[in-house]
């Protein structure tokens, strides 16, 4: 009989935690309302994680895969029939080896949910808890469909972000290419002609300045590149660390013109995810525990850890959102509202959409302004090459003339 770790309350309103056997979590509320006990959360005690090195599987793949099981269930395909059915399908090497882990997992008695449990580097806690209670509450089709169309909407997302940050970042890259090659193999070719105006002091600063940068390029630039390359590691590893994380996550939201950006961006995916696990019927203290490690970032992560021991303790959820100070205050009211009608599930999900709405258009705008800076910037720099060989190279004409 499988275990299950619950948190619960008991008649004086004390916290407990422990573990039971159950035949179910239905079963498993029933033996803690029996001793008079009332469960917050019922979760299944971790099942076995398989540690096979597996290719990335793609998101699109992903969720292809469940609304081709979600399809199979609804037409009246037995679970074990659909999951042989979608493995020999797929062309993908390494899903197929997951489906066919999943289909022998089931086949021995486990669970959907605890099947993809098994593989975290795959599917990852939205999708299994999601599976979890689609499976307790009878509507598994309607969950697989929504795992899929939330997938999707997350890849979706992912490569926007992506494709709005290459264009400028390929500018820059080219920028600072193109810059170097002028340094290094460029503007050595005019150091002979200077040599006797340098000789009468008479070289200007700036054609000088520009020459010894050159030179320090030229004679030790593999250093310097080799002093970015280690410096780059160890701020990584760092960043990595937890007060690197803070310091990165804080610097984030404190950004000039992308920090409002990144923060509705992270509020929308609390959003998103948090609406997404209660319309599938997960329970409020699960759900914000999934939604505050997935919003990405640590200072919204520790907000929504102090909503959810409000929430523990009885209270709304918006209250402490609000005394954060890192949620718009029209989200925090919208919540409000949503937890006095008992429709938050619905409202979070359509302020998810309105605020990446809204997040597009401002970082489209950002894009649009930050092109032509760098394209300035890469002709400033240039330009004031130019100059600085150009002027001795004229003075050099006076003086000859």
């Amino acid at each position: 009989m499988p275990e299950f770790h619950y948190i619960a309350r008991d008649g004086v309103g004390e916290k407990i935690t422990g573990t039971l056997s159950a035949a179910g979590r239905r079963e498993a509320a029933s033996a803690l309302a029996a001793r008079a006990v009332f469960p917050l959360e019922i979760r299944d005690s971790a099942p076995p994680v398989l540690h096979q090195k597996i290719r990335r599987i793609p998101a699109q793949l992903q969720a292809v895969t469940f609304g081709q099981l979600a399809d199979l269930l609804k037409s009246g395909v037995p679970l074990l029939r659909a999951l042989e059915v979608v493995e020999k399908q797929t062309s993908h090497a390494g899903l197929r080896h997951v489906l066919g882990e999943i289909h022998h997992a089931v086949e021995q008695g486990a669970t959907l949910a605890d099947a993809l449990a098994r593989f975290p580097k795959v599917f990852g806690e939205i999708a299994v808890s999601m599976v979890r209670a689609g499976g307790e509450g009878g509507f598994l089709e309607e969950a697989l469909n929504r795992i899929a169309d939330f997938t999707e909407a997350q890849d979706d997302l992912k490569k926007r972000t992506l494709g709005a940050v290459i264009y400028p970042l390929v500018l820059a890259v080219v920028g600072t290419g193109i810059v170097t090659v002028l340094l290094v193999f460029f503007v050595p070719m005019f150091e002979p002609f200077f040599g006797k105006l340098r000789e009468r002091g008479e070289l200007p600063a700036p054609t000088e300045w520009l020459l010894g940068f050159s030179e320090i390029l030229r004679w030790y630039g593999l250093f310097l590149l080799a002093a970015a390359a280690g410096g780059g590691y160890f701020l990584r590893q760092w960043l990595m660390s937890e007060r690197g994380r803070l310091w990165r996550d804080t610097l984030k939201l404190r950004l000039p013109l992308m920090g409002p950006i990144f923060q509705q961006l992270a509020v929308a995916r609390f959003c998103r995810i948090l609406g997404t696990l209660l319309r599938n019927g997960v329970p409020i203290l699960r759900a914000l525990e999934i939604a505050r490690g997935a919003t990405g970032n640590r200072i919204l992560g520790d907000a929504i850890a102090q909503a959810t021991e409000n929430v523990t303790a009885g209270a709304a959820l918006a209250e402490p959102l609000a005394a954060s100070g890192h949620f718009p205050p029209a989200v925090v009211e919208m919540i409000a509202v949503a937890e006095q009608a008992n429709n938050l599930e619905t409202v979070l999900v359509d302020l998810a959409d309105s605020l990446e709405k809204r997040t597009w258009r401002k970082m489209d705008l950002a894009v649009r302004l930050l092109e032509p800076v760098l394209l300035l910037l890469m002709a400033g720099v240039v330009l004031l090459i130019a100059l600085a060989l150009m002027i001795p190279i004229l003075k050099m004409g006076q003086t000859i003339g």
